[in-house]
């Protein structure tokens, strides 16, 4: 693999091969380590870490440590709830917990709001026995940019803390990659998962739209919203997943379909024979060829796996990008326009300014974006079918982390974000971490399935993830280090 040969030799990098679901659900089991152990380590590297990193809102010790004695205290007996038994998780803060507060990370939120407490996905995951450690760190109401004027942590990159982390799944991706937590919750409207994973080192998963319900959660863009698994690799989203999916009547978007392992289907001899690599102008204009070469070689490595590579041109891709922002910032407006209204000041400049511009936006244009949506869904799953690929691959974004200052004015623009068109169709988008660009800033790659073959998404990266040992990298500030600053 051509961009890793001196990898070994990079400054402040780790090899992680602890920080996952998968190992650590393992030595729970094996009495190599209880739940709390786990939950006091975590602490303590938030003690270290939380203050570089911004990755807490809220952080819940005293809950987070009884929900590890139960869990020690269940395995012990036999009772075995699966994988995320005893595991700390991050929880994006738009998501309502029993604990409280859900602030969205905004001066202007209704700290009432989030007195619903636990929704259908938080019921779940502590069904599960899973332990919640805290609310983390977005940007504000999910959109935006980091807003250095308000009285809240700015989440940093943990592989260079001069950078940006993505958005707006921010504390969940820093947290995870400076081993704060195993795995936690993002949402993602326009990438707002895959990004912040891409940038930060780990798997991020937005699966086929209606297959896991969102309520409990501040919306942003309705009919693009999806809650989605963040974690070090792929089995460990697949694991949260199998616990995620299923319909729930407080969500009428939710579909009804079969009960899956997701890790089960993993190993399943039924991996993805041919895949569509986008070649779409747009795209490969907006990446630096560092990005690409990165890319090639992730692609290579595929091939070698077996997998036949054909190029693929997305229809109507520029139209699904440009539309899934349009679209979401007038379903924002739709939702905060009273309040923006009423508490124009204490929104932070970057979210009113583009939740505002919803204000913008006809019900005409709207329609059009959704008949274009219908339409290219129809395209691509048609060329899909023609061309005789289950999945497409490109790289999730067109750069890597940007710094907060002086940052390339391409590698920020949302030509370089390279997820939305698959918010648009609801389609099975997941990334993977593929390696480091020419700042040593990781690099991920997507793979886009047809909807409801989330198995067969899920299946081809955690092939490449057999295949390949990016995602067991970690940055030097990371709990497994002494580094502090």
């Amino acid at each position: 693999r051509g961009n890793s040969r001196d990898l070994s030799s990079r400054v402040g990098f780790l090899i992680v091969e602890s920080n996952s679901i998968q190992k650590t659900s393992s030595d729970l089991r094996a009495g190599k380590i209880t739940s709390r152990e786990l939950v006091e380590r975590a602490l303590q590297a938030s003690d270290r870490l939380n203050p570089i990193l911004g990755t807490y809102l809220c952080r819940f010790d005293e809950s987070a440590l009884d929900a590890a004695d139960r869990a020690d205290s269940e395995l012990q007996s036999g009772m075995d709830r699966g994988p995320l038994h005893g595991i700390p998780l991050g929880i994006k803060d738009i998501i309502s917990t029993d604990e409280g507060p859900t602030s969205a990370q905004s001066l202007a939120q209704d700290p009432s709001w989030g007195d619903q407490g636990d929704g259908p996905l938080l019921q779940r995951l502590r069904g599960a026995g899973a332990v919640v450690m805290g609310k983390t760190t977005t940007m504000e109401y999910a959109i935006g940019f980091p807003d250095f004027d308000k009285p809240f942590p700015v989440p940093r990159n943990p592989w260079n803390a001069d950078r940006w982390t993505g958005g707006s799944s921010s504390g969940t991706a820093n947290g995870i990659s400076s081993g704060q937590f195993f795995g936690g919750l993002g949402t993602d409207t326009g990438g707002s998962v895959r990004l912040p994973a891409a940038y930060c080192g780990i798997s991020g998963f937005k699966q086929t739209f209606g297959l896991v319900p969102k309520s409990g959660c501040i919306p942003l863009g309705l009919s693009y919203d999806h809650i989605g698994p963040m974690a070090t690799s792929v089995w460990d989203c697949a694991a949260m997943l199998t616990v995620m999916a299923g319909s729930d009547p407080t969500d009428r978007t939710t579909v009804r379909r079969p009960p899956l392992d997701y890790v089960a289907t993993l190993n399943e001899d039924k991996a993805a024979k041919k895949a569509g690599v986008v070649t779409n102008r747009s795209l490969i204009d907006a990446s630096s060829e560092q990005m690409m070469a990165v890319f090639d070689d992730a692609v290579n490595d595929m091939r070698v796996a077996g997998v036949e590579m054909v190029p693929f041109e997305v229809p109507h891709y520029e139209a699904m990008h440009d539309g899934t922002f349009i679209a979401l910032q007038a379903e924002a407006f739709s939702w905060h326009r009273n309040q923006l209204r009423d508490k124009w000041t204490q929104y932070g400049r970057p979210a009113r300014l583009t939740i505002a511009q919803g204000a913008l936006i006809s019900a005409g244009d709207l329609v059009q974006v959704e008949r274009v949506r219908e339409i290219a869904r129809k395209a691509v799953l048609a060329q899909m079918d023609e061309a005789g690929v289950e999945v497409l691959l490109s790289p999730t974004t067109g750069y890597g982390a940007t710094p907060f200052e002086g940052a390339d004015r391409k590698a920020i623009s949302l030509a370089a974000i390279h997820t939305p068109a698959w918010n648009s169709t609801g389609f099975p988008a997941l990334s993977v971490p593929m390696g480091f660009d020419q700042d040593g800033m990781p690099c991920g790659m997507q793979i886009i399935g047809r909807p409801f073959q989330d198995d067969v998404v899920l299946r081809l990266g955690h092939r490449y993830q057999q295949l390949t040992d990016w995602h067991t990298q970690a940055p030097a500030l990371h709990a497994d280090s002494n580094l502090t600053e």
